[in-house]
């Protein structure tokens, strides 16, 4: 793959999360009840940083966990050999649950996580929150947040690079050299 464009950098994706924590607790009044699950592997940076934003906002410490998707994915073959997990550091159950992902591309993610959320507890709610949503949706998913909608073509790959993982902040549309 080489890079076609980079559509953000650090500072483009601090200022999506500032805007998506305001919108989360516009929408849900308080924060006391509510927990933050990132979705391995750079949802889950991303959750910590949603929730150090909340709290900066807020006052209010929020809970942050994540789940491994890979187990409840029903169109991989390597989900046979990941273990489901066991908890999150949190009751899952009569909780405001934001769901947190880099990108949202088909939607077979984000199901194989609210397959996982529900397999720990009845979340009072679930709310999906997106750094990228890049549509091509083959399940009827939708987003409550996003940080940017970036319109791609199937065959260009959407790259978010963190600093926690990767040394860098930024999100990038490749396509095949």
């Amino acid at each position: 793959m080489r890079e076609k464009a980079k559509v953000m950098d650090a500072d483009a994706i601090r200022r999506a999360l500032v805007r998506m924590a305001h919108e989360v607790l516009e929408r849900n009044k308080s924060a006391q009840q509510m927990a933050i699950v990132g979705v391995e592997t750079r949802g889950a940076p991303l959750a910590r940083r949603l929730a150090a934003t909340i709290e900066q906002i807020e006052g209010v410490r929020v809970p942050v966990g994540v789940l491994d998707a890979r187990p409840y994915r029903d169109d991989r073959a390597d989900r046979a050999h990941a273990e489901r997990p066991a908890a999150l550091p949190f009751e899952v159950a009569d909780r405001t649950i934001v769901l947190v992902d880099d990108v949202l591309f088909t939607g077979r993610t984000v199901r194989a996580a609210l397959d996982g959320l529900i397999a720990l507890g009845r979340p009072f709610t679930i709310q999906l929150a997106v750094l990228v949503d890049r549509g091509h949706r083959e399940l009827p998913i939708r987003p409550d947040y996003v940080g940017k909608n970036l319109p791609t073509s199937s065959r260009e790959h959407v790259a978010v690079r963190l600093a926690e993982i990767d040394g860098v902040d930024e999100v990038v549309i490749e396509e095949p050299a």
